[in-house]
């Protein structure tokens, strides 16, 4: 066959696979992404160092940085509860009491800067600027004595770092926990699997706006997504007019209400509104500080500054990055009943 022919062939097929394509209900859905939301997502560090910015820290400088935001959550050296112990066991876990932390278990310190750089600290993820890290990463491997107190950690330096398990990484440990079995024990299925999943519960359509209206919900990263939960849901496929709706004015000029703050601010990572997710709910929460003269300036002083006790022995972290407006917003709407009509 000629060239020429060949040629002809390659445009007859993507004219058919375009016109294909053209009566495929998805392909309506979705956009290309920006270059702008492509950088925002593509920050995960590889164990060789590839993906690290540059940047410097060192550990008296991590120190100070994790007592004003890491401490509360995870102790003053490292040794907070079973569900957050960052620091110790090293060389424990071969024995008949391992204590997996993070010290202990990680095999890369590569590895914590990506963590610590993409989800902490837990109220304000993505927060930190690079040298931040590198020094947050320097004290942490230092509160379990794998790097002198002296060190100072960079893009070369943080690779050369051999941690103690390093060829010893395994799965057969819970995630979170530091002495928990393994979180999941099925098998990534690649050939003869399963049937198709089929989807057997769902939100039912009287709680389809029980946590707020997610059409009102933003995101740090990327563009603001979500359905107008206050509304019915729409019926067959979803069209591409659905979608624009989805991604109109309205959502993208979302007012700031006590719902979009709680999620802005991730409080609704440990709390919800009615049901109970690690703390207390916002309603038992309003039920506790009802009749209390000073209650509106305790319960922000306690979100600001953060603590435990009160609900159990898990902390809350301080609340360090939303204005005092926003807060005082928050307060009123749980001391009010936490509503959501």
């Amino acid at each position: 066959m000629s060239n020429w022919s060949s040629a002809w062939l390659v445009a007859a097929c993507l004219i058919a696979c375009t016109a294909g394509a053209a009566d495929k209900p998805w392909n309506a859905i979705g956009r290309t992404a920006t270059p702008a939301e492509i950088a925002a997502w593509d920050i995960d560090v590889r164990p060789d160092g590839t993906g690290l910015p540059p940047g410097h820290g060192s550990v008296a400088e991590g120190r100070d940085i994790y007592d004003a935001k890491c401490a509360s959550c995870h102790g003053e050296f490292g040794d907070g509860n079973q569900y957050l112990q960052i620091a110790g066991g090293v060389g424990s876990l071969g024995t008949a009491q391992p204590v997996r932390t993070t010290g202990s278990k990680l095999n890369h310190a590569t590895t914590l800067w990506d963590y610590i750089n993409r989800a902490m600290p837990f109220q304000a993820p993505k927060s930190l600027g690079a040298s931040e890290v590198y020094a947050l990463t320097a004290y942490v491997l230092f509160l379990s004595d794998i790097v002198p107190e002296d060190t100072v950690l960079d893009r070369e330096s943080i690779v050369a770092l051999k941690l103690p398990n390093r060829d010893r990484f395994t799965q057969e440990h819970g995630f979170q926990t530091r002495d928990g079995v393994a979180d999941v024990h099925n098998i990534a299925c690649r050939e003869n699997c399963a049937s198709p999943p089929v989807v057997k519960s769902s939100i039912p359509e009287y709680a389809r706006n029980d946590h707020g209206n997610l059409a009102l919900q933003t995101r740090m990263v990327g563009p603001v997504r979500g359905a107008d939960t206050t509304q019915p849901a729409p019926s067959g496929p979803l069209a591409a007019s659905h979608l624009a709706r989805i991604e109109s004015a309205t959502v993208q000029n979302a007012v700031r209400t006590a719902a979009v703050l709680m999620r802005e601010l991730a409080c609704s990572a440990c709390h919800g509104v009615a049901e109970r997710i690690v703390g207390p709910t916002f309603r038992e929460v309003a039920k506790r500080y009802q009749g209390v003269a000073a209650a509106r300036q305790n319960l922000l002083t306690r979100i600001r500054s953060g603590g435990s006790g009160i609900w159990g022995a898990t902390p809350m972290p301080p609340q360090a990055q939303g204005s005092e407006a926003d807060l005082a917003t928050l307060v009123d709407w749980i001391l009010a009943g936490a509503r959501q009509e």
